[in-house]
C-alpha cells in the first residue's frame, strides 16, 4: 500500500512539473505576441 502511494506522488509530481512547462511556454509565446502588437502599435502612432 505504502509503495502505491508513493509512486502516485511522483506521478502528480511529473504530471505537475508537465504542466508548469506547458504553462510557461505558453505565456512566453503570448508574451512575445503582446510585444509585437506593442510595438507595432507604438511605432504607427503620431508623434
Amino acid at each position: 500500500m505504502k509503495k502505491s502511494k508513493g509512486q502516485s506522488l511522483v506521478e502528480y509530481a511529473l504530471i505537475l512539473a508537465l504542466v508548469a512547462i506547458v504553462v510557461i511556454a505558453a505565456l512566453r509565446a503570448v508574451g512575445e505576441r503582446a510585444n509585437g502588437t506593442m510595438t507595432s502599435v507604438s511605432e504607427n502612432l503620431p508623434s
